[in-house]
């Protein structure tokens, strides 16, 4: 008679997920309790703060709160949609996102080919070093800098022999954000895409090689089919955040003779809730804001889905 095997026997994998699933039967309890730090600290700071969209609707008043404060439905979104600022603020802000994805986001990509090329470890290790530091530099720290640079007295102008207030420059103040972005950012975004070329085949690179295959060849043929999903899911992210322009750096860089480059909808929202205390419209506008943002990450993944056979987020 031929004894019964269980799945957990047979050696399979099968019997790896039986057996694991047994175990966090028995021990839920430490699941549990690994988890619950993570998911108390999510829905505090997370989820519950939701419940602060309502102030959109409301004249808020910080003493009677949120359900006791006037309810004004939509009439702050009404008030901002019809400001005669409103093009202008959307317009800057998409001016910077737009054109600050449209030249930093293939840097990374280009960066991360580079290294890819070079074959000794310890040149490369010091050149990431160099490309990934500006990351860790402060945003303010960098605005400062900026600031000193393009001052009249600053090594610009030295180098140009001019004495030009670029930071009053309205036509300027687009450039300077986005490159200084690109110096600072660019060489760690690099990382993921460096970390995808890892699994580019050898034995494809080699045998392109021989074939006599030349530098773009070689990066058409092998190394961009390896990062091509991690690019698309990257893009994909970016353009759903093309709305949400970091504030400090914007604010930082802001001085009142380039307002008419520099004010976007962040720094307004920051002028408006906090300086002004119009809690409610600050409120509103930053919702408009975010909405936009989802709306623009579900189109675009469709968009993807259709021209990449179905694959996105």
């Amino acid at each position: 008679m031929e004894k019964s095997t269980s799945p957990a026997q047979t050696g399979g994998k099968s019997g790896v997920a039986h057996n694991t699933l047994v175990y966090m039967r028995q021990h839920w309890q430490l699941y549990v309790l690994f988890l619950l730090p993570a998911l108390l600290l999510t829905l505090i700071f997370k989820y519950i703060p939701m419940g602060g969209v309502l102030i959109a609707f409301t004249e808020y008043n910080p003493f009677r709160g949120i359900l006791g404060s006037e309810w004004v439905g939509f009439a702050h979104f009404q008030r901002f949609l019809t400001s005669p600022d409103f093009l202008k603020y959307l317009a800057n802000t998409l001016k910077l996102s737009v054109f600050g994805l449209l030249w930093g986001f293939p840097v990374p990509i280009l960066l991360a080919f580079l290294l890819n090329r070079i074959l000794s470890k310890g040149i490369k290790r010091k050149i990431q070093l160099v490309l990934y530091m500006p990351n860790f530099v402060s945003v303010i720290v960098l605005c400062g800098i900026v600031r000193i640079l393009l001052s009249p007295t600053g090594m610009i102008n030295s180098l140009l022999g001019t004495s030009t207030n670029f930071m009053t420059m309205p036509q300027a103040f687009r450039t300077i954000y986005i490159a200084s972005g690109i110096w600072q950012g660019a060489g760690w975004a690099s990382i993921i895409y460096t970390a995808a070329l890892s699994n580019a085949s050898k034995d494809l690179k080699e045998a392109a090689v021989i074939d006599g295959a030349n530098l773009i060849q070689q990066i058409k043929a092998v190394e961009w089919p390896a990062i091509k999903d991690t690019v698309l899911i990257q893009f994909i992210m970016q353009v759903g955040n093309v709305m949400s322009i970091g504030f400090e750096k914007a604010y930082a860089l802001q001085t009142d003779l380039n307002l008419n480059a520099s004010e976007i909808i962040a720094t307004y929202v920051y002028k408006k809730g906090i300086l002004d205390g119009d809690y409610g419209f600050s409120t509103a506008v930053g919702l408009f804001n975010t909405v936009i943002n989802v709306i623009l990450l579900v189109s675009m993944n469709k968009i993807v889905q259709r021209m990449n056979e179905g694959k996105g987020i």
